[in-house]
């Protein structure tokens, strides 16, 4: 099954894949990030879960207006029904408080339509991303547990279950009217936690009445493409990890760059690269709260830092040791192996990151005070890096793994760095270091003016002393380091225009297998930025026009087919739809472009 053919269901805890076919493929009871129960995704033992009609039928799906709550339409010869499949919520679920406390149960609900439609379900689950089966137990009230080490899930329906060598099945008819329900609940098998039951009716309905009121509160944009910004802002809260605030770069692991490629990585982590870029999308189509619950758990995350390197991504409860491993009893998506868990990316340099996090504190400034004195010193602590760590080599934004380069976005977010710094010196008490900040940021901005520019391409390349292009400069205008209409930065963004543009898709280099969504969202700004609002409409419909029919975007796509490749549904593609129509909008109105969106109304 391609990765288009995929919807998400979340509780803002974890995450389903649910097929085009209703089989749920991937699904991490309790945490996004943990072992799997079901990841036929990644290999054909792994586990899933189908339900669908015995015989042949037409499906069709579309989320329910406002929600994460899938509904999965067949139409067969004898007749005709619907799955409505949720992650429950509870009604107690305030719409900011949406996801926080959660009953921890995959929910599905079969509703007949018309005439009579024989439907089977197979639950086949594979502790441990499919290393282990569990033990089977059927009890007198119908009800089956499946348990292995620390996981314990309980299934119960109105179908007779049935439980096999493999799994736990089910036949049953559905005539119009009538409703069938299952629950897969999820709980620890240590200590006084039993899972919870719920009915499978009330459920769907409570959860869909939670998801449509934090809809409802957040209704603040009113720009250009409204309707994609508020699906995207539902899918990146469907990406958050309530508990803590944390947003995932994407719910799944080792879905491949490029198919039977070997860049298949875990994407279930929280990279700190991408933070002012998120916490400025959920600010446009959300509000500043849930930006500012991001914020705390960075500072929380990192802690004072007392002069050590953030790194560049932590765990969603802010863990640290992220140890990368290789699972070799899966076969991977599509045959792409390794499958791995775990990102050994959490042990690089990237300079970036200290020009994230002080764009961010600019951007929630009002939010921020009065500023917690340690919150003070790791801000102050980060300016000071950047100031003195800008000229050193790193692994760069994209991650490279063979060697250090002097990357050009890296020298640019150190300059923003220092600028935001100036920017909040009097927030930060910093008097005394403005003017080494100030000194240092202009350096940087002339040095990387004389030597990111190659004459041989015309352009700013991705490195010093490199004839390579590298998508990543777009970045210069949009965070307010050149303006777009500079010679030369509108003479890059035309030759990456030209160089890197395929089908409609944005390569990051020459050469790369794939298109990349966030960078074809980033070349709207830039083109809106310059005023050409025209053409920038025109790559934005390119660019969105990649999404599945749910919506969902992934990481990359193949520019001569068209198909989605790399981590679904990918956070930093929907974070780019956000703030490229943000843009527009501002461009179009010609209003002040300097970077910030004003909250919602």
């Amino acid at each position: 099954m391609d990765i288009a053919d995929y919807g998400l269901l979340s509780d803002c805890n974890t995450a389903a894949l649910v097929g085009r076919d209703a089989t749920i493929d991937w699904y991490c009871p309790g945490r996004i990030d943990a072992p799997s129960v079901f990841a036929r995704l990644l290999g054909p033992d792994a586990g899933h879960w189908t339900l669908q009609p015995a015989g042949d039928g037409d499906a069709d799906r579309a989320y329910i207006d406002g929600t994460l709550v899938l509904r999965t339409s067949f139409t067969t010869p004898s007749g005709s029904i619907e799955i409505l499949d949720a992650l429950a919520l509870t009604s107690t679920d305030q719409p900011h408080h949406i996801g926080r406390s959660v009953p921890h149960v995959l929910i599905r609900l079969v509703r007949g339509r018309s005439g009579t439609v024989r439907m089977t379900s197979e639950l086949v689950a594979r502790f441990d991303y499919g290393m282990t089966a569990p033990r089977i137990e059927r009890h007198d009230d119908g009800a089956v547990t499946m348990r292995r080490g620390p996981r314990t899930l309980r299934l119960r329906s109105d179908a007779d279950l049935h439980v096999t060598d493999h799994g736990v099945t089910a036949a049953f008819d559905v005539s119009d009217g009538a409703e069938v329900g299952f629950t897969l609940a999820d709980a620890p098998t240590f200590g006084n936690q039993p899972p919870t039951d719920l009915d499978a009716a009330t459920a769907i309905s409570d959860t869909i009445a939670v998801w449509q009121s934090w809809m409802d509160l957040h209704q603040g944009y009113d720009g250009r493409h409204r309707d994609q910004v508020r699906h995207s802002a539902l899918v990146l809260q469907g990406l958050t990890y309530q508990p803590s605030g944390a947003v995932v770069a994407a719910a799944t692991t080792s879905l491949p760059e490029q198919i039977g490629g070997d860049a298949n990585y875990d994407y279930r982590f929280t990279w700190l690269r991408d933070l002012s870029m998120t916490l400025q999308a959920q600010w446009v189509a959300a509000c500043p709260d849930e930006a500012s619950r991001y914020f705390r758990w960075l500072t929380t995350a990192t802690g004072r830092l007392d002069d050590a390197e953030p790194q560049i991504m932590y765990g969603i409860e802010g863990e640290r040791l992220l140890t990368e491993e290789t699972l070799e009893h899966l076969p991977g998506y599509a045959d792409s192996r390794p499958v791995r868990v775990g990102n050994a990316a959490w042990k690089q340099r990237q300079l970036d990151v200290m020009g994230e996090i002080l764009n961010a504190a600019h951007l929630l400034r009002d939010q921020l005070q009065p500023l917690d004195e340690d919150t003070r010193a790791m801000l102050v602590n980060l300016a000071d890096q950047a100031a003195a760590r800008w000229n050193q080599p790193d692994a760069g934004m994209w991650e490279a793994r063979d060697r250090h380069r002097h990357y050009l976005t890296s020298k640019v977010l150190c300059w923003v760095a220092l600028d935001r710094a100036v920017r909040l010196s009097e927030l930060l008490d910093a008097a005394d270091r403005v003017q080494r900040w100030t000194d240092t940021r202009d350096e940087i901005h002339r040095t990387v003016r004389e030597r990111g520019w190659s004459e041989h391409v015309g352009a700013y390349t991705g490195a010093f002393g490199s004839n390579h292009l590298d998508a990543s400069v777009l970045l210069m205008p949009i965070v307010g380091f050149l303006d777009a209409t500079d010679p030369r930065m509108r003479a890059t963004i035309d030759r990456i225009e030209r160089t890197l543009a395929d089908g409609g898709a944005l390569r990051r280099w020459k050469g790369e297998p794939g298109g990349f969504l966030l960078t074809a969202f980033w070349l709207v700004e830039c083109l809106a930025l310059a005023g050409d609002l025209d053409q920038a409409e025109t790559w934005f419909d390119r660019a969105a026009s990649h999404a599945n029919n749910l919506g969902l975007f992934s990481e990359e796509i193949e520019p001569d087919t068209g198909r989605l490749t790399g981590n679904f549904p990918q956070a930093f593609s929907h974070v780019g739809l956000i703030n490229a129509a943000w843009r527009l909008t501002r461009q179009a109105r010609h209003d002040s472009a300097d970077g910030e969106p004003e909250p919602p109304s």
